[in-house]
């Protein structure tokens, strides 16, 4: 995944976090510790998400926080609350095939979107791994973001 090209726009601290990720072969930034002035600090697994553009056709990596359901992982399309989806996540709609390194360990899977009982059940996970997705669900108004469950496959 080394020689995939990160989303482009990424904030300066996703692009030197998916650097630490990618050349310590997974070993350091799996967990990410965010440190925020009046907030106790916080661990929180991150994975990468390697998605195909749906214009361009074009691999890009995407650093995302994750839960684990079963033998599956699940990420959130929250985009800090944003009126539209983010790029990764309209990615996977029109290519479902995507690859994930989870620590060092990488992967071939297939997106979908949670909905029913499980995404409810996914969501409420969410927000204990990274409390302000709920505030970001507040700001995403009538959006409801989406939970990606990514099953692996092979």
């Amino acid at each position: 995944m080394t020689e995939t090209p990160l989303a482009p726009n990424l904030p300066q601290w996703m692009k030197d976090h998916v650097a630490r990720y990618l050349s310590s072969g997974g070993t350091d930034g799996h967990m990410y510790t965010i440190e925020r002035e009046g907030v106790p600090k916080l661990s929180v697994p991150s994975l990468l998400l390697t998605t195909t553009g749906r214009k361009s056709g074009q691999k890009y990596i995407f650093p995302l926080f994750y839960g684990e359901t079963g033998g599956s992982y699940f990420v959130i399309a929250s985009k800090g609350g944003a009126p539209e989806h983010p790029g990764w996540y309209r990615n996977i709609l029109g290519d479902a095939n995507v690859e994930i390194q989870v620590a060092t360990k990488k992967m071939k899977s297939v997106a979908r979107t949670a909905t029913g009982e499980e995404r409810a059940r996914l969501w409420v996970e969410a927000v204990k791994i990274w409390p302000p997705f709920a505030e970001y669900q507040i700001k995403a108004q009538d959006r409801e973001i989406p939970v990606v469950v990514l099953d692996p496959v092979g």
